[in-house]
């Protein structure tokens, strides 16, 4: 009972945090918010109003706060108009001219975000205000209070507008954008590793699925986007069921197919019926047409490359934006660490989710650039060289994916580049692991043999 309780007192407030957070990304949400505090203010205000003595409350004119509410209510029209046109432009360009996998990212910029709802939420109080004078609840001789938190409105308006234009600066450019999905993926990604399987149990080689585990299935194709494993795990407490999560944040599945496995390992409180337990996986496990960033690291890393593999089309022609984000990839990658090789036992001890690998972290952040810049010695160069130190890196596992990739992509650069001097300059950029590897393969397999070789034969 204690156990169940600690759990609870855990799990619901990481949970109700973590819905708030995606909750406040959206702009509906902030505007409410803004356009609440504004109705809160003139709450505050009359309150306060009828406690002054009269002869400091017709200090103000009440012409005085009218004129102020006229240019709040005039201005914001305006203003707001204004930054929405830059808005949906910033993010009809990034679409464009990056990768469409920005687009969510820039929709989400608090600063954007919270300017727009500013404005809006000084539009509603200076109706609101408006509407009160009209009504006479804010009389003349009662006018004070309102006029000082009209002035305050206004400081707070000339304070977003500054933030605003100096935001407007780099907002949409391409290096606000790499550093912005670098922000969150290397935010997500450390997350990750910091509770390692989000919490749950590894499920690596050495776990298998009980034979009687029931699976649960997609009842829509799509993305898995989040797993609530706090709240999941307490039900699954509740419900004495253990969970195998096979798809993680991220995956694609197609309607049918399974999700997860689930199995009946103790019995279950006498409020709860396992014959429900597909609900509940269903409730925590949220599907969507689209992948996000949030618990997933590989699409941020995903969305870095594009931008590279974008940026080496022929009509950009932009090598030096992949080597910018290559520098990036790897800044991320270097925070890897082995998610079985955890001290203890796990948060989530009911739940069993696969960790990350190394293989295809590596593949998602350099797959499309590598072959997209096959042809180019800076890129190629860039990229041995980040490979040459994530072949040195802690982990044994993230060494060797380094290590394959590094092959893989020094062979394909070597089709590419018929210039002999370009693979001088790019055999000095690899690690000589690789390069004893691959010429140790190249001595016992030979691309030709002396025997039928017209050149080899006649020497």
């Amino acid at each position: 009972m204690i156990k169940a309780i600690t759990s609870k007192l855990v799990a619901w407030p990481k949970l109700i945090l973590r819905i708030l957070r995606e909750v406040s990304r959206t702009l509906v949400a902030r505007v409410i918010i803004l356009g609440a505090m504004a109705l809160v203010a003139l709450g505050v205000a009359t309150v306060i109003g009828p406690l002054l003595p009269d002869d400091v409350s017709g200090v103000v004119s009440g012409k005085a706060a009218d004129r102020l509410l006229s240019i709040i209510a005039n201005a914001m029209l305006a203003v707001t108009t204004f930054s929405l046109t830059v808005m949906v432009t910033v993010y009809r360009n990034s679409s464009s001219q990056f990768t469409p996998r920005t687009h969510r990212l820039i929709i989400q910029d608090p600063t954007t975000q919270n300017t727009l709802a500013g404005f809006i939420g000084a539009y509603v109080y200076a109706l609101t205000a408006i509407i009160l004078r009209e009504l006479n609840i804010f009389a003349d001789e009662r006018a004070l209070v309102l006029f000082g938190m009209t002035v305050l409105v206004l400081c707070y308006v000339v304070w977003s507008l500054i933030r605003w234009v100096v935001h407007l600066q780099t907002f949409g450019s391409l290096m606000d954008t790499t550093r912005q999905i670098e922000d969150i993926t290397s935010t997500q990604f450390q997350d990750r590793l910091k509770t390692p399987c989000l919490g749950a149990h590894p499920w690596d080689d050495s776990v298998e699925v009980p034979q009687n585990a029931t699976a649960f299935r997609a009842d829509e194709s799509g993305y898995v986007q989040h797993i609530y494993q706090e709240s999941l795990n307490d039900r699954a407490e509740a419900y004495g069921c253990d969970v195998y999560l096979i798809e993680s944040p991220g995956a694609f599945v197609m309607r049918g197919e399974v999700l997860a496995y689930w199995v009946q390992t103790d019995p279950p409180d006498t409020a709860n019926d396992t014959k429900s337990f597909d609900k509940v996986l269903d409730a925590h496990i949220k599907m969507g047409d689209v992948r996000t960033y949030e618990q997933d690291p590989r699409f941020g890393l995903m969305a870095m490359g594009e931008i590279a593999s974008k940026a080496l089309s022929p009509g950009i022609n932009d090598p030096g934006t992949a080597i910018d984000v290559i520098t990036r990839l790897s800044r991320i990658l270097t925070y890897y660490r082995d998610e079985t090789d955890i001290d203890g036992p796990p948060a989530h001890a009911r739940l069993w989710i696969k960790p990350l690998s190394p293989y295809d972290l590596i593949e998602d952040a350099f797959g499309a650039l590598a072959r997209d810049g096959a042809a180019l010695i800076e890129v190629q160069q860039r990229l041995q060289s980040s490979f040459r130190r994530l072949i040195d890196h802690d982990d044994p596992q993230m060494r060797d994916a380094a290590f394959k990739a590094a092959c893989i992509e020094f062979q394909r650069a070597q089709q590419a580049l018929n210039f002999a001097p370009d693979m001088d300059r790019l055999r000095k950029s690899t690690s000589s692991r690789v390069l004893d590897s691959l010429d140790s393969e190249n001595a016992d397999h030979p691309t030709t043999d002396p025997d039928t070789d017209p050149v080899g034969g006649r020497e």
